[in-house]
This record gives C-alpha cells, sequence and structure tokens, in this order.
C-alpha cells in the first residue's frame, strides 16, 4: 500500500495543485470517490482534506458553515468546524447507523443502567467477521483533521448503497447468540439486521436544519442551536421496528445549556464511538432529559427517541414510530 501510494504520488507530483482539483471536483458527486482517493495519495489525501471537503460544505450548506464558524467569544471566525472539516462533510451525507446510533445497545431499561455503570453485554459485543471494515491509515501530512478516514466508513459502500436499497430486497445479517447464561424458558434470539449496522451513505436529501434540531430539544433548550438533518432521515425497516436514524451538530457545544445540564449533572459517558469524529465515548441525550418528554415510550420500554452527542457536539441519534397509546 506504502508502495502504490508513492508510486503514485510520484507520477501526479509532476501536476499542478489546480489541475489535481479540478479532476477531483469532477468527481465530488459521489463521496466514495473522494473517499478512495484518500487512500490512494498522500497528496490527493491532502488537496481532499483541506480543499475540497471545506469548498464542499460551503456549497451545499453554506448557512450551516456560515453558523458554525462564527464564535460569539471570539472577533474572528474560526478556521474549521468542531472535529474538522471531515467530520462535517461526513455528517452531511453519512447515516451513522444503527450501532453509532445506540439502536443495538442491549440495555433491558433503556439508559438507566447507565448510571450505575456500562452493559457488559455491550462491552463484551464483538462484531461478526461481515460486519468488520478493516482499512489501513494513510498519512495525510499536517493536516489537523485527518483522524479520522472517510474511506474506514464507506468501504463498505463499495457494495452496499443506501440509495439503491429500496429498489432490491435488503440482504438479512443474522447475528449469533451471545454466550450468556439464560433461563430453559427464555431462549437466546438471534437479531435480524436488514440495514448495514455501520455508517454509510444516507438516503434523502443530504441537509441539515435548525428547525429540525429545535423539535428534538426540550423546551428549556430552545436557546441552543442544534442542526440535524431533514425528516425523516435515513429509514432502516427492522424486524421489530422502523427506525428513522438522523445525524446532526450543536453550535458552540460547550457554551450550550446542554452541555450545562451534561456536565453539572456529572453524566457519565458511555463507550459509544462517534459516528463523525474520533471520539471515543458520547452522552446519552435521552437520559440526561435533554430530550422533549411528550416523545414518549413503546410498550417494550423502548424510547420513540433516543439520541447521543459527543465532546465535539456531533449527535448521532434514531426515530421509531409513535406509540399508539401517546
Amino acid at each position: 500500500m506504502a508502495d502504490s501510494s508513492c508510486m503514485v504520488d510520484g507520477v501526479f507530483s509532476k501536476l499542478s495543485e489546480d489541475l489535481v482539483l479540478n479532476i477531483l471536483f469532477k468527481l465530488e458527486d459521489d463521496p466514495r470517490s473522494w473517499a478512495r482517493l484518500c487512500c490512494v495519495s498522500m497528496k490527493f489525501g491532502f488537496l481532499i482534506h483541506t480543499i475540497c471537503y471545506k469548498s464542499k460544505c460551503s456549497l451545499t450548506i453554506p448557512a450551516v458553515v456560515t453558523d458554525l464558524l462564527c464564535s460569539p467569544t471570539s472577533s474572528s471566525a474560526a478556521a474549521s468546524p468542531p472535529g474538522g472539516w471531515s467530520s462535517l462533510y461526513k455528517l452531511a451525507v453519512c447515516c451513522p447507523g444503527l450501532h453509532q446510533a445506540g439502536v443495538l445497545l442491549d440495555n433491558s431499561d433503556f439508559g438507566l443502567e447507565r448510571e450505575l455503570g456500562p452493559d457488559e453485554n455491550y462491552q463484551n459485543r464483538v462484531l461478526p467477521e461481515s460486519e468488520t471494515i478493516y482499512s489501513q491509515p494513510v498519512p495525510c501530512g499536517d493536516v489537523a483533521d485527518c483522524g479520522w478516514s472517510l474511506f474506514d466508513d464507506l468501504l463498505f459502500d463499495t457494495v452496499y448503497d443506501a440509495s439503491e436499497s429500496t429498489l432490491n430486497q435488503p440482504e438479512v445479517v443474522e447475528e449469533e447468540p451471545q454466550n450468556l447464561v439464560v433461563t430453559p424458558t427464555r431462549p437466546a434470539k438471534r437479531r435480524r439486521i436488514y440495514r448495514s449496522p455501520c455508517s454509510h451513505l444516507a438516503s434523502g436529501i443530504w441537509n441539515l436544519s435548525r428547525e429540525q434540531g429545535n423539535k428534538l430539544l426540550a423546551s428549556r433548550f430552545k436557546g441552543d442551536c442544534l442542526y440535524i438533518c431533514d425528516w425523516p432521515g435515513c429509514i432502516h425497516m427492522e424486524e421489530k421496528r422502523n427506525y428513522m436514524l438522523f445525524r446532526g451538530i450543536f453550535k458552540n457545544f460547550k457554551q450550550s445549556r446542554v452541555w450545562r445540564t451534561i456536565n453539572d449533572g456529572n453524566r457519565k459517558k458511555i463507550d459509544l464511538n462517534c459516528a463523525f469524529c474520533s471520539s471515543k465515548q458520547t452522552w446519552d441525550l435521552h437520559s440526561a432529559f435533554c430530550l422533549r418528554r411528550y416523545f414518549g415510550y413503546h410498550d417494550d420500554g423502548e424510547p420513540v427517541v433516543r439520541a447521543y452527542v459527543c465532546e465535539n457536539g456531533h449527535v448521532s441519534g434514531a426515530w421509531t414510530d409513535w406509540p399508539l397509546y401517546t
């Protein structure tokens, strides 16, 4: 991989950056093209991380970019959004997947147990070999936001394309039952997953809206600014119920009232990676009482809405159909 990257860099080092950028921008319609090129050449990776991501975000979500870069505590605008341009670009086009949206967390009380400690079943959970994505890190020079490679997640999309999933019969992926001690009257069940549990290209419109964010947060947080994707997000039709996965980002998260509520309440982090940056832990907004209460629960105790936020203000979550009794 390193030898081929050096060979490609040697060939394209003779081309001017303007010419290379002209070629790269002709491939901007499919985010997977840039993700693949980042793994081919260090020069490609540097230009994509420093120029292409920023240009694409500024073109597709200009109002969001302007608002995120505006700092109330500084007279000058920030150089990049929280987590870097690659994280914002991924957030704009990628669904977090069932895993990072918290749907696959196996907690019987849906949040209360996390106040007492992490769930052991989740800690010991190992993805089947077919679901594990292997990637090799690619150096990006002095790029500040190269901690995450878009190719790590979108490599799976070479075969799987969320935009085409409604046209074909979904492939069923079955997880083997975990080695748990169960009673004879309650045998272990296999969970059927009809869509990828990992990040993938989101279906629907690639847009972020503050209006949608206002519908998610409790009324006392109306002063906070949360951008999330347009309804219904990326729809995952599972065996038990349908999940409408969403993603979003807080403006000035560490100055928001949501952050003060989490920090003052000494809410514990859970070991759930952020889907959009290198953060390894997140906070549960549902158990922190930051979401609207009238969303309610299903008859099995599962919340209608769940959401998780990382230290950079990136939000992943899932809506479900409303229960009939609310």
